[in-house]
């Protein structure tokens, strides 16, 4: 799961941000957006403290035993949450993931976090085929949309961003930076290169 340190802190300060970030959305008055965010902010530190490399540091064995109990503990809340929405199953995967990568480290500590782990190749096939297609899929939902000039019966207005345009001083104005869906899904984009980051060496 480490690999050179160079790339291991590039991957320790990815994740260390993004749950940085997420802390900062935990800010937002909606509910289902602080409920979201502090998972993904779970995530994001324990995925940096897991890619943290191992010549800097070497956790205990029973280190990955705990991770998988918090990561469990996650898991089955996501699982509960998924029956009001279906972003949740996401956040089940994720933690599925880490309980995964817990489950290798702690079955074989010494050799993982020197050579990287052998983890079950289906298995880790499977979770590296959704990360991937997650990641596709979310920057393909970043890349702005731009209007079709002379698409309409007039000149062509420019789109509008975030925030802006009628009901811009509304209640989407008043969310503020931390509640704009690009930048949470920006969040949840960069954690799951992070995860493929740590399952390849698997």
């Amino acid at each position: 799961m480490h690999g050179p340190a160079s790339s291991g802190w590039l991957l320790v300060a990815l994740c260390a941000a993004t749950g940085a970030y997420c802390l900062l959305r935990m800010r937002s008055s909606v509910e289902e957006q602080r409920s979201a965010a502090g998972g993904e902010a779970l995530m994001g530190f324990g995925m940096a403290a897991m890619a943290v490399p191992a010549a800097v540091f070497t956790p205990p064995t029973w280190v990955w035993p705990g991770y998988a109990v918090v990561f469990g503990a996650a898991g089955l809340r996501a699982l509960w949450a998924a029956r009001s929405g279906r972003h949740h199953l996401h956040h089940l995967v994720g933690a599925a993931a880490m309980v995964y990568m817990a489950v290798v480290m702690a079955g074989s500590p010494a050799h993982a976090h020197a050579h990287g782990a052998s983890g079950t190749p289906v298995l880790t096939g499977a979770l590296l085929l959704y990360f991937t297609g997650y990641v596709l899929l979310t920057g393909v939902r970043l890349i702005p949309v731009v209007a079709v000039a002379g698409s309409g019966a007039g000149p062509s207005a420019p789109v509008p961003l975030p925030g802006q345009g009628p009901g811009a001083d509304g209640p989407a104005a008043a969310a503020g930076w931390g509640d704009r869906p690009e930048l949470a899904r920006a969040c949840r984009l960069s954690m799951a290169i992070g995860m493929l980051a740590m399952l390849l060496p698997l």
